[in-house]
């Protein structure tokens, strides 16, 4: 057995588990659906926030009677957040398994990866939050439940606008992530007025920025606008408050975890990001989904959990009206339909993107709070083709 099988057979076995689905008399689910996630390598904490997500969308479908009356099985596959691993990953799910349908719990290179394949063998995927926007450009089986990153960065620049602020110093992350992050960014700018007064840019390993630091400082902006994930983010937003720089710091779902609060220790406290998730958010959809993973997990949701409980869910809600059938039913049937979720309410344009509104955080307390709401239906609209 391969270390990838191995991890295959461990993590099945414990979502069954978990499941339920090893009651006597059901030696196996009925409804296989894929889900590749990172649970090894520097995205591990990420992906095992996006497999208890999905776990739980599977969990309260089987527990309301699964779909077309069959109970449902998460096959889980660790792709390490690598495109290299995602293709086997990707074949392995389809052919051995022979999925029905697949959710990416992964981010943009390996979801990037396996799209096509998805695509090729016409088994309708979802992706929970990777934002490159040629992921959905792999086909029309390919679907997408967050806001592209280009649409997260127009977003951005309006929420520097919305704080009164002109001159931003952009630090980005070189890599699919950051650097859609920044083409919105740059590309709504000039309609709010903003002067960027230097672009910095970063690689995935890097944990010092003094030489960053120390070039943004000498900028004096009025706001910083920096991608990252919440491992590179904590250095970064702590060595800048150390050096004495006070303007406000900008970042994206990526910070969106305790652990970039944790990392970044005091420096933390106004934080502002953009993302999904509204943890003070008063709809019925978002509260009890916080509730939900809160008493299943132990802890409380990030956006990542949020967004792949969200993508299962549409999956889910799918084979509902396919009636459990998968291809090009499942495909018309997810194409059309208009969801109730906790990342909003969701609906696929023809490039089956999603139009929504982006929500503002604020590390406050030593928590995500609500800053803002960015509700914009031209500045947010995604791409159609």
């Amino acid at each position: 057995m391969t270390d990838l099988s191995a991890r295959h057979s461990i993590v099945t076995v414990a979502v069954s588990a978990a499941l339920g689905l090893l009651a006597a008399g059901t030696a196996h689910a009925d409804i296989k659906i894929g889900f590749n996630v990172p649970l090894t390598g520097f995205a591990a904490a990420d992906g095992q926030s996006a497999l208890e997500g999905a776990k739980l969308a599977v969990a309260q479908a089987n527990a309301g009677g699964g779909a077309a009356g069959q109970k449902l099985e998460l096959v889980v596959y660790d792709d390490q957040a690598s495109p290299k691993e995602a293709v086997p990953v990707a074949t392995k799910l389809i052919e051995k398994d022979q999925v029905v349908g697949a959710v990416s719990g992964s981010y943009s290179g390996s979801t990037r990866a396996a799209a096509g394949l998805f695509q090729a063998g016409k088994v309708p995927y979802v992706v929970a939050y990777a934002i490159h926007p040629d992921i959905t450009r792999a086909g029309n089986y390919v679907f997408r439940v967050s806001a592209m990153g280009e649409v997260q960065g127009r977003g951005g620049a309006k929420l520097v606008s919305n704080l009164g602020k002109k001159k931003v110093a952009l630090i980005t992350m070189k890599n699919d992530f950051g650097q859609a992050l920044a083409a919105g960014f740059k590309e709504a700018a000039p309609q709010f007025g903003l002067q960027i007064t230097g672009e910095y840019e970063y690689g995935l390993r890097d944990r010092q920025f003094g030489a960053i630091v120390s070039k943004v400082k000498s900028d004096e902006p009025e706001v910083i606008y920096a991608s990252g994930y919440f491992f590179t983010a904590g250095p970064l937003v702590s060595q800048l408050r150390a050096a004495g720089v006070t303007a406000p710091i900008i970042g994206q779902e990526g910070y969106d975890s305790d652990k970039f609060i944790e990392i970044a220790g005091a420096a933390s406290e106004g934080t502002l990001i953009t993302t999904s998730l509204d943890r003070d958010s008063d709809a019925p959809a978002t509260k009890a989904f916080l509730a939900d993973y809160r008493k299943a997990v132990g802890a409380g949701a990030d956006m990542v959990a949020a967004s792949s409980f969200t993508a299962t869910s549409v999956l889910i809600e799918g084979l509902k009206k396919s009636g459990g059938k998968g291809g090009e039913t499942l495909r018309s049937a997810l194409a059309g339909a208009t969801f109730t979720t906790p990342i909003g309410q969701l609906t696929f344009n023809s490039l089956n993107e999603v139009a929504k509104d982006v929500q503002v955080q604020v590390v406050k307390g030593k928590a995500f709070h609500r800053h803002s709401v960015i509700s914009d239906p031209v500045l947010l609209a995604p791409p159609t083709k």
